[in-house]
């Protein structure tokens, strides 16, 4: 069942969650009366309303489509979290974000998953109206759908067979509204804009919706090679005749018998026996291997453009072979266009709640970025590199006041 339905009451949330606020003054929150959402009252996901059940399935089946999307995820969510120390309320919550013990990375690496696979994802808030604890839990996007009003958002488990008394109504953040456990929940709603589509985000890859299905396709070829022993296609000529099933039976086992293997797809000419057997097996051969594998290659290559991603950051090698200078070029690229925006969009609002919830001033929190490769220009110095990687740093340290050349192999003594 949905988080919403199997949260604990508010009093066990309280004793799970970690933010403890105390007597203080916060924001007000924008509350609505609690609405009920009949079945016909929430826009559809798609022309029939599966559009992410549509979209998971291709990324399940695509090596390729999937990969792309698992290390772009990845690199979004970071490696973690650097914040101040001014205030621990701030580290605990990091920590631990709900009452289930997620911490705010698990969450976050979640949210950014569905953001990149279906152009949208779901971040529960809960709270009180003292404020007095805050919870963030994920949902999962394919379980979500944006009611009429624009206001509300309607969760149910299977939208296949919806049925209107098993659904759960929450108001879209800002708003909030109290539920039946006493609690004040709201949802975030994060979109990838789209021209003409106003309730649901479309994600990056659309345009390769096409090329996903070709590299599925060849993927499916060559299983179906492996599967017919590689053997060619061709036309069986039986020298037999069938009267009857025992008669079918006969013609059965003298293919088996005379043309022994598992040949791929096959059309069977049975013509009446002679007193000579003329069986015989006609290969029918292809020499489409190479575009082939070009189609493969062409697919891929069109895929990680779609996604608005990089070759070398998907584990997609170059035909020039591995390179780690390459790799670190392509992350810097993508650090500046696409990760670093991505990270903005998903905290500028959690922030925003931070500090209006539970007063906690959250301005200081970053996502520790890390390349899939470590190099440094000789010309940093130790804290500094420290501090890149999201490490504990002193740029007061005497032993953190040597430049990186001066502890490399190559051991440069000057820097020009």
């Amino acid at each position: 069942m949905l988080n919403s339905k199997i949260l604990s009451l508010m009093e066990n949330e309280k004793k799970k969650s970690f933010v403890t606020i105390g007597n203080r003054k916060k924001a007000p929150l924008l509350t609505l009366s609690s609405t009920t959402v009949e079945s016909d009252e929430y826009w559809r996901w798609g022309d029939d309303n599966m559009m992410p059940s549509a979209l998971s399935l291709m990324s399940r089946r695509s090596t390729t489509h999937r990969r792309i999307i698992n290390d772009k995820s990845d690199y979004i969510a970071g490696k973690g979290f650097s914040y101040g120390d001014a205030d621990p309320r701030l580290a605990a919550f990091v920590g631990h974000a709900n009452g289930n013990g997620e911490s705010l990375r698990t969450v976050l690496s979640r949210v950014t998953f569905d953001k990149s696979l279906l152009g949208n994802a779901f971040v529960e808030v809960v709270t009180d109206h003292n404020g007095s604890f805050l919870s963030l839990y994920h949902q999962d996007a394919s379980c979500v759908r944006v009611a009429r009003d624009n206001k509300h958002v309607i969760l149910h488990h299977n939208w296949g067979s919806f049925k209107a008394k098993e659904a759960v109504t929450l108001p879209l953040y800002p708003l909030f509204e109290e539920q039946s456990d006493g609690s004040l929940r709201s949802v975030i709603h994060y979109k990838e804009y789209e021209p003409m589509f106003t309730h649901y985000g479309v994600p990056k890859y659309i345009a390769g919706m096409s090329v996903s299905a070709i590299a599925y396709k060849t993927d499916c070829w060559n299983i179906s090679r492996l599967d017919n022993s590689f053997q060619l296609s061709g036309v069986m000529m039986l020298d037999t005749g069938a009267s009857n099933e025992e008669d079918a039976e006969q013609i059965v086992r003298t293919a088996q018998r005379q043309f022994a293997g598992d040949p791929g797809q096959v059309m069977f000419i049975v013509r009446n026996g002679q007193e000579n057997d003329n069986s015989q097996f006609i290969p029918l051969t292809s020499n489409n291997e190479g575009d082939w594998n070009h189609l493969h290659d062409q697919a891929t290559s069109d895929i990680v453009i779609a996604h608005s991603w990089f070759r070398s950051l998907s584990g997609l090698d170059y035909a020039s072979g591995f390179s780690a200078e390459r790799i670190l070029h392509e992350y810097e690229v993508a650090l500046n266009t696409v990760i670093l925006a991505e990270q903005e969009e998903l905290l500028s609002p959690l922030k925003q709640i931070l500090l209006n919830v539970a007063g906690i001033d959250a301005s200081t929190l970053e996502v520790i970025n890390r390349p899939p490769t470590r190099s440094k220009p000789i010309y940093m110095k130790v804290w500094e590199a420290r501090k890149a990687d999201g490490l504990e740093y002193d740029e007061m340290d005497e032993r953190q006041q040597a430049y990186l050349s001066e502890i490399t192999k190559y051991n440069v003594t000057s820097i020009k």
